[in-house]
């Protein structure tokens, strides 16, 4: 399926992929098993997760995310506060109750196995789970890989995705090429055009309003980012929001006098966003966790330093700027990847930068050319990022990487606004690098904390 809400999703931190994906998983595996009559028989459960999940899996909390799949709980509506009590039972009493519906014996210890070298073939993410009854006899197993921003594709969907018909859109298009020359045809701008090819899964209206309540949950998480204090989780790293925006509040307009005081509050809301994250909050995967404050901070930009161009607050702004990202993140997605684990950080932070930026020039006014080429050069200058999360947390460098994209990609969308559109780098040509680049890097330096700052962190 095409649409950008598989790219923007409301969700849990610290990690679409190691986070969400796995508790996805797990509610699904427990689900089918409800479905096929086996929770009554089922006395034992077992999970198994390997290479990337394996390896930052308790830094990205994915063992106890998939606990709570198994209980019922999903990313988009669990309350934390009342999982966290029920995963603490389930630690305490080494009982899990399946579904909230058949409760057996339990040991996280023991009955969630991280393989770290261990790589199943389709993607580096990949997780097993399985059933026994009071005999230890097998009742079932499956296998699932989290591809990414949330995504999750089952051994099954694997096999049917090869005989699935393709979606007979009304402006297909498989490239940027292709893209441009559709909108082109038909005199559409490509908000448009996406908002023409979402009409294919729902209504305008329904279209408009989830993606404004996209943007309300990008807003609460900015608001709330700017108002958290004390230390992130595990390595203790201090939290900045809150004192720069203190400090940004009290002397608000002097960016009349320090014009680079825009960039701080660029960065401000970006670290906002990411700090939420790293607290296992609510965020907007963007197209993952990982990257989720580049495209919040770019149109709180837009909104707070663009007065002169939007006269007040505009919701077809907010809209545009989404339809617009979410085209070049399908392009991504499609023809490269968004997950750290496949093809490291250029494909979570590089990817949100291109986003952010073509969204950017297009509700600036920029022409279709335009808003490729905004996109080409965030993306051609995230090229070779590495994803290297010390101690698997998605905090340094990843929290600091997400401000310093989001100053590049209005950086990007500027430098396209100053041309006329003609490039000499395609988009479609700088995707494809990023993921030969991906897979040519060594594993160590894609999401599996075994290589870059990961182990250089000098300790004190």
């Amino acid at each position: 399926m095409d649409s950008v809400f598989e790219l923007f999703k409301i969700g849990i931190g610290p990690s679409s992929s190691h986070t969400v994906g796995p508790m996805k998983a797990a509610q699904l595996f427990a689900t089918e098993a409800f479905s096929a009559k086996l929770l009554d028989r089922c006395c034992k459960v077992k999970v198994n997760l390997f290479g990337s999940l394996g390896a930052t899996g308790r830094g990205h909390s994915s063992d106890k995310a998939v606990v709570l799949g198994l209980m019922g709980y999903l990313p988009e509506s669990v309350d934390m506060s009342h999982a966290k009590q029920r995963l603490e039972d389930v630690l305490e009493y080494k009982k899990i109750n399946l579904l909230e519906m058949k409760e057996v014996s339990f040991d996280f210890d023991k009955d969630v196995t991280l393989y770290a070298n261990k790589f199943l073939d389709f993607h580096p993410n990949g997780m097993s789970f399985y059933i026994y009854d009071s005999q230890d006899k097998l009742l079932k197993k499956k296998t699932y890989y989290s591809i990414g921003g949330g995504a999750i594709l089952s051994e099954d969907d694997i096999s049917r995705k090869k005989l699935e018909k393709k979606i007979d859109f009304p402006f297909g298009f498989d490239s940027a090429d292709e893209l441009l020359e559709e909108c082109r045809k038909n005199s559409l701008s490509i908000s448009a055009l996406m908002m023409e090819n979402e009409k294919v899964f729902r209504s305008e209206f329904e279209i408009r309003s989830e993606l404004l309540k996209i943007w309300k949950v990008m807003e609460e998480c900015v608001r709330d980012g700017c108002s958290s204090t004390g230390e992130l989780p595990i390595l203790g790293v201090q939290k900045r929001a809150k004192s720069i925006y203190d400090r940004l509040s009290k002397k608000d307009g002097f960016s009349m006098i320090d014009p680079l005081e825009v960039m701080d509050w660029i960065n401000l809301w970006a670290l906002a966003v990411n700090e939420q994250n790293a607290c296992g909050k609510k965020v907007v995967t963007a197209p993952t966790n990982g990257a989720a404050g580049i495209i919040p901070a770019v149109m709180h930009y837009m909104n707070k330093f663009l007065g002169n161009t939007f006269k007040e607050y505009d919701e077809d702004k907010i809209i545009n700027f989404l339809l617009t990202a979410g085209a070049v993140g399908l392009l991504c997605q499609k023809n490269a990847s968004i997950s750290g684990a496949d093809v490291g950080c250029q494909g979570e932070v590089g990817v949100a930068c291109s986003m952010a930026a073509a969204g950017l020039a297009e509700v600036m006014g920029g022409t279709i050319e335009q808003v490729e080429n905004a996109a080409e050069i965030a993306m051609e200058h995230s090229l070779g990022l590495t994803c290297d999360p010390v101690g698997g947390l998605v905090q340094v460098p990843c929290i600091e990487r997400n401000a310093v994209a989001s100053v590049r990609a209005v950086n990007a969308a500027r430098m396209a606004l100053n041309g006329n559109g003609s490039h000499f780098v395609s988009l479609d040509s700088v995707i494809k690098t990023m993921y030969e680049t991906g897979k040519d890097m060594m594993s160590k330096y894609k999401e599996t904390s075994q290589g870059g700052l990961a182990v250089n962190i000098v300790e004190c």
